[in-house]
């Protein structure tokens, strides 16, 4: 299962990125956001629902992993998630842009 190793440097930009982005203050809130987007698909079907087409939407950007789980760490102003998915890479990246708009760096992927 790939492990994701996500840096958010500027948590604070990463909740004004748009309509669908964090809400959470602290690390752990900001896992469990993550956690929730990679096991569910609400917020694949929230933003699904307001493309122009919802039905032209590929339905494998709604892949789902029940068993995902995402671990974050506050370090000095800058935020660590570490996500565990069989999600494919990307489905993931689009999920995180979502979440974080571009506010978000991949560090790495093991």
């Amino acid at each position: 299962m790939p492990r994701y190793l996500i840096r958010l440097p500027d948590p604070e930009r990463a909740r004004a990125a748009g309509e669908f982005a964090f809400r959470s203050q602290g690390a752990d809130g900001l896992a469990g956001e993550l956690q929730e987007a990679l096991r569910g698909d609400a917020l694949f079907q929230r933003w699904r629902a307001a493309q122009e087409d919802p039905d032209a939407v590929d339905p494998a950007l709604g892949a789902t992993d029940p068993s995902a789980t995402v671990e974050g760490a506050q370090s000095d102003l800058h935020i660590e998630l570490v996500a565990n998915t069989s999600i494919p890479g990307s489905v993931f990246k689009h999920r995180m842009r979502l979440l974080a708009g571009s506010a978000w760096e991949l560090r790495d992927v093991r």
